[in-house]
């Protein structure tokens, strides 16, 4: 089993990644002082596959876990489905010790995260990501959060976890939309700080999308390192941890204006990104082969690289993005793979024109 490391002082944790390891999760455990009671949190689908195994191996370290199931969907990342796990949680006996276990996707770890950071104020989150953008995304870094109906992402909290287990060969039950859909945060990576690793993902397209497990394992490992490194340079996202929405002000507007339905979430980051990178060469600041590249090897992968709606109808959702300042909108833009800034676009509207159709 590999390791990468957060360091963040007294709240630095482990990002534990292999392949078959699911069942050794319990022995993880010792280092982060936890009672006996907690909850798993998952949906249906991934509890029936991979939920007894998490059970047994807590119960094997003395730890009980009460199984709560949530159904499946962005839409269900909500206020009301944690309202609903608060008065589930109630009757479980839980004290300031107790682990909530995020078992799943990223909307599981989004959503059990916010509900480990705000019942009873705070208690300890472990993560187990089991889709490909859980793993190198939304599972590292502490982030939380539930969405409104206008707006993505909009309630939320800072809470970092006693450690993730991402095992990639959970990814092998994974539909591959969904998988596919993963490396779409996986590309960004390389976009905004590792040039050698897109090149990498360039050459190795077929390889991962084989689910070869030598390649996953690599593929999982960067992407957590690039991601630990710039969330221990801002861990508030006050400043550097910006470059991580790359692609994500056109793609949560997308999410958002289609109902949260229509994209998968990397599916809609694809978009945005290769909408950012034209943006970026329509302003100078790179050339024309960055975002042919990225578009190139985006549709390699399967994922889809057109806007395929009117500019207008992202009005209103753009203009709920969290990195407005002073009406401003603040896009990050590429000037060369593994080079980007962030930089303000006085009208992202006018910017999207002629994109729809590319």
């Amino acid at each position: 089993m590999e390791r990468v490391t957060v360091n963040l002082g007294d709240r630095s944790y482990p990002i534990y990644i292999g392949a078959h390891v699911l069942p050794e999760v319990g022995s993880l455990v010792r280092p982060c002082d936890l009672s006996g009671r907690g909850a798993l949190i998952t949906n249906p689908v991934v509890g029936q596959l991979y939920g007894q195994q998490v059970l047994s191996s807590f119960e094997q370290r003395g730890i009980a876990l009460t199984l709560l199931e949530v159904p499946d969907g962005e839409e269900f990342k909500s206020l009301t489905i944690a309202a609903a796990l608060y008065e589930k949680l109630l009757p479980c006996g839980l004290d300031r010790r107790s682990p909530i276990v995020a078992l799943g996707g990223g909307v599981i770890g989004d959503l059990a995260g916010y509900v480990a950071a705000t019942f009873m104020r705070g208690l300890p989150l472990i993560q187990i990501p089991t889709s490909l953008l859980a793993q190198v995304d939304s599972s590292v870094g502490g982030k939380v959060g539930l969405n409104l109906p206008q707006a993505k992402n909009m309630v939320g909290a800072f809470h970092q976890p006693c450690f993730v287990l991402s095992d990639v060969s959970l990814l092998s039950t994974l539909p591959p939309p969904e998988f596919r859909a993963g490396l779409a945060e996986v590309v960004k990576y390389g976009v905004i700080a590792d040039k050698p690793f897109f090149e990498w993902l360039e050459g190795n397209v077929a390889t991962i999308l084989e689910l070869r497990e030598e390649a996953l394992i690599h593929m999982v490992r960067t992407s957590c390192r690039i991601k630990a490194a710039i969330v221990e340079q801002d861990e508030k996202d006050e400043g550097v941890r910006g470059v991580l929405n790359f692609g994500h002000t056109v793609g949560h507007a997308l999410e958002a204006a289609t109902g949260y339905g229509a994209f998968r979430h990397g599916e809609a980051v694809a978009i945005g990104m290769v909408a950012a990178a034209r943006i970026s060469h329509q302003v100078g600041l790179c050339n024309e082969e960055i975002p042919a590249r990225l578009q190139a090897l985006l549709q390699r992968i399967g994922l889809p690289t057109a806007l395929n709606l009117k500019p207008e109808q992202l009005k209103e959702t753009i203009g709920y993005d969290k990195k407005i300042k002073n009406n401003m909108s603040y896009f990050v833009l590429t000037k060369d793979l593994g080079n980007v800034t962030v930089a303000p676009v006085f009208d992202p509207l006018e910017a999207l024109e002629g994109l729809s159709a590319t």
